[in-house]
């Protein structure tokens, strides 16, 4: 048996809305993103030197 989300009233599904729009406002730093396949799943990872590197969770890349 599937289960069915109702929309507010109880009567038929949800409506499918998008998600939040965010643009990017010049001089304000925006999201990271992985330079090689372009997905924000970025985590910051330090090095043995103590520099900062990120590494992308999507495909593995990793830079600084």
């Amino acid at each position: 048996m599937s289960a069915t989300v109702l929309g507010e009233d109880g009567t038929g599904p949800a409506p499918v809305r998008p998600p939040p729009r965010v643009e990017h406002r010049p001089g304000v730093p925006g999201n990271l993103q992985c330079p090689a396949c372009g997905s924000a799943n970025v985590a910051q990872v330090l090095g043995d030197n103590g520099g900062v590197s990120y590494v992308c969770t999507a495909c593995g890349h990793i830079w600084s």
